[in-house]
């Protein structure tokens, strides 16, 4: 069989460009591969199940427009199919004099970025979270709540209910020759192909034979629960103020749709691209970070902040320290370590980090480059966008042989 896509990666974005195809071409043969013997194992199941609003981000980019857009459509998708979710809301707080203007400067940004949002006090902060000290803060009211890997199993289940859609796990797709997709099993025939492959997904393109301009640099994102009897102490979303610089929002508590609440993330390098744990080691990996020279012209731009990261990684007492500044009753005792994620971050030969979603187009390929966080929120979005591009892309769709 001669597929008209196949699709690389069963992370959120993979399977939400696969419903959208389905859905804009019903009678198209599609095939979703994933390495993994189940779907979202990755960066899609170990984030934070945060609906983000788009605040961070810079005015008319993918990552503004998909997040203000996509935390709406994330919503209508889970009404519509009976998911849990709580459109809770979220306040970044300024807990220093010197945070201000980075405080106001956000909330200018959501005012562009067409976000509900509004200055409240350090006492109207504390009606909405009782236990958080600052000095201002912003609410987001459109930031939310969910179950990512709820969502997959949904966008799974949609996607295979068309007779011509099918998903393959636990096969490795070794590389894109052309159109035909060799993977550690069987080489599959395809009109087209779209990469979705996260983590890999800059090797991916490379062995199709595309330059991304960019590499991926992992960073593995720690975090710790609060512990059983604690959770009353976060009722919402609380965030500090973040590095503009950095792509990364600063040690944070999230609640979460479950009720447990996660406080982090730390953020150091991954000497391996799905390192979850400080002991994972790849020496492929590890040496195609140190080899190339994006990330020490990063590296040297960052060094304080990589130290302070590493040290909080390494002491506990250091991350408590963090969590107390937004809420001073945190004790060592109240938190328990809890998954780690790993942030592709794709980094320019330059130093430079890829801001916004990157993806790449040739004919008959579609691949997307960049989608970290806040991909899982954007997620339909970024699976509408592709599926638009992929018709304008692929030549041939819908003949049959």
């Amino acid at each position: 069989m001669i597929y008209d896509c196949v699709i690389i990666g069963g992370g959120i974005v993979g399977l939400a460009t696969g419903y959208a195809l389905s859905q804009r071409h019903p009678g198209a043969r599609i095939l979703l591969l994933e390495k993994e013997d189940r779907l979202a194992c990755h960066q899609t199941g170990r984030n934070s199940g945060v609906i983000h609003s788009g605040i961070y981000y810079k005015p008319g980019s993918f990552k503004a427009r998909f997040s203000r857009d996509g935390s709406a459509s994330m919503v209508r998708f889970c009404e519509q199919h009976g998911l849990p979710f709580e459109v809770c809301g979220k306040l970044i707080v300024a807990t220093r004099e010197d945070e201000l203007p980075r405080l106001e400067a956000l909330y200018q940004r959501g005012l562009e970025n067409q976000l509900p949002v509004r200055r409240v006090t350090p006492a109207e902060a504390r009606e909405i979270e009782p236990h958080l000290t600052c000095v201002a803060g912003v609410q987001v009211a459109s930031t939310g709540i969910v179950d990512y890997k709820m969502v997959c199993q949904k966008l799974f289940e949609l996607f295979q209910a068309g007779e011509q859609r099918r998903v393959v796990l636990g096969t490795r797709v070794l590389r894109v020759e052309g159109q035909r997709v060799l993977t550690s099993g069987e080489t599959y025939e395809a009109r087209s192909v779209i990469n979705c492959a996260g983590l890999h997904s800059d090797r991916m393109a490379r062995g199709a034979g595309l330059d991304p301009k960019a590499r991926i640099v992992p960073f593995r994102g720690e975090y710790f629960h609060l512990r059983e009897g604690r959770n009353h102490l976060v009722k919402t979303l609380i965030y500090p103020v973040p590095n503009p610089a950095l792509p990364f929002l600063g040690v944070h508590f999230t609640r979460m749709i479950d009720g447990s609440t996660h406080c982090g993330p730390n953020a150091v390098l991954a000497f391996k691209r799905e390192g979850y744990h400080k002991t994972d080691f790849s020496l492929r990996d590890t040496l195609e970070i140190l080899g190339y020279p994006g990330f020490w012209k990063l590296a040297s731009r960052f060094v304080k902040v990589g130290a302070e990261e590493a040290l909080r990684s390494m002491f506990k007492a250091l991350f408590v320290r963090s969590l107390q500044q937004l809420i001073p009753e945190v004790q060592s005792e109240d938190l328990v370590p809890g998954d780690a994620g790993v942030r592709a971050q794709a980094v320019r030969p330059d130093g430079g980090l890829v801001d916004d979603f990157l993806l790449i187009e040739r004919e008959n390929q579609v691949h997307v480059c960049n989608a970290p966080s806040p991909a899982a929120t954007c997620s339909l979005e970024i699976g509408n966008y592709v599926a638009e591009r992929w018709a304008g892309v692929t030549v041939g769709v819908g003949s049959r042989e």
